[in-house]
């Protein structure tokens, strides 16, 4: 019997598809500190597959640095985190031309200190290999900054097609949960699984390991009737979180139109962010936001004045100096000829036909060449027949 051949069933993503992919890089600003670096890297987990994981920062870098190959790479969005001495900053933003989201970290805790909290904590790399399920919880809250950041943290991840998604790319949970009493903004990240429903924990431990150690028992009766009482998580099974697998998924057992519970493990890091500013610009621009700060509608006026004055100076600057390189490539296009020169585009002509002229002289040399090289041959020749003549005379 012949070994049965996989039949791959992935569809390889066209081009297309890859540039429309939402990616980011999330980097520091400034020192920052080891934790937070740490939590920088947390962060960076969370939003793999599409994000540079191994981006290198340096202390000369500028904002517009990272803006000249964010268009090469396809970037899409920046998180910048940042620290001063009252507090930790976390900029959102959308490249190249805004909105920015500005958050006041208040509170945060790093990925390994979540999985030191849980008894078996279970990590793996193949659930950062799609991106996670965005869940935005209570977003919908009356202001428009609550509007541009819905819309802003929708587009930082891949839009999901519920009609030809693949439930083993349903690996990871990034929640965000605003919570009307504090004001701020919980972040969670989780990790999903499934576990068999209906069978007492003893059973479950036969169906998902190997076979368990019965060396303490006299019969496997006695193994499962010891743990036959209902635990905690058995009692969490409740009609809400079990559901039935429309497709086969990632684990041992977990077949189509089987029943499963739901699990969500946590993989961290925390955060709790408070928004304070939206600016319309990249880190800059119009400030649609600001949760200190109110403007009456007269300041708004002057404000916005202020703005498009300071725009049209920089455009204006920018035509003048557009303006002066030109003047000065006519102007030197003038000297050279007036000291006998010719125009650059006559030199640019005639190496070009010096060029096709070196390359016809190299053929006649060829040809010339083969010419002497025959006639040396021919001569050759007739002197052997000539000393053949003499040797039979002889």
């Amino acid at each position: 019997m012949g070994r049965k051949r996989k039949t791959r069933t992935h569809v390889k993503p066209t081009d297309e598809d890859m540039s429309s992919i939402p990616r980011s890089f999330v980097m520091r600003s400034g020192i920052v500190g080891r934790s937070l670096t740490t939590l920088v890297r947390d962060v960076r987990r969370i939003m793999e597959p599409y994000t540079a994981t191994n981006l290198k920062e340096r202390r000369t870098n500028k904002l517009k640095d990272f803006v000249m190959v964010a268009g090469q790479l396809n970037i899409s969005h920046f998180l910048i985190f940042s620290r001063t001495e009252a507090n930790v900053n976390l900029r959102i933003a959308r490249v190249p031309r805004g909105p920015t989201l500005t958050f006041r970290v208040a509170e945060y805790a790093l990925a390994k200190d979540c999985l030191a909290l849980q008894k078996t904590p279970k990590t793996s790399s193949a659930k950062h290999e799609s991106s996670p399920l965005l869940v935005l919880n209570n977003f919908k809250q009356e202001g428009k900054q609550f509007r541009v950041m819905t819309a802003l943290l929708q587009n930082m991840f891949p839009t999901i097609d519920v009609q030809t998604i693949q439930l083993s790319q349903t690996r990871r949970v990034l929640l965000f949960n605003y919570n009307e009493d504090t004001g701020m903004i919980d972040v969670r990240h989780y990790a999903i699984g499934v576990k068999a429903t209906g069978v007492s924990k003893s059973i479950k431990r036969i169906i998902n390991t190997e076979v368990p150690d019965l060396s303490n028992y006299d019969d496997i009766s006695d193994y499962v009737l010891k743990e036959a009482i209902v635990s905690e998580s058995d009692v969490e099974d409740g009609p809400d979180s079990v559901v039935t697998l429309a497709q086969n998924y990632p684990g041992r057992n977990n077949r189509k139109n089987d029943q499963r519970a739901v699990r969500l493990q946590e993989l961290g890091p925390r955060l709790k962010l408070d928004l304070i500013k939206v600016e319309n610009g990249l880190c800059g621009g119009e400030v649609l936001y600001h949760k200190y700060v109110r403007k009456s509608k007269e300041e708004i006026r002057e404000s916005e004045r202020k703005r498009q004055k300071i725009a049209q100076e920089k455009a204006a600057r920018k035509r003048e100096q557009d303006q002066n390189v030109e003047r000065k490539q006519k102007e030197k296009e003038e000297h050279r000829l007036r000291t006998g020169g010719k125009r650059k585009q006559e030199e640019d002509d005639e190496e070009e036909g010096e060029g096709e002229g070196e390359d016809d002289d190299n053929y006649e040399d060829e040809d010339i060449m083969g010419d002497q090289t025959e006639l040396s041959l021919g001569e050759e020749d007739e002197g052997s027949e000539s000393e053949e003549e003499e040797e039979d005379s002889e």
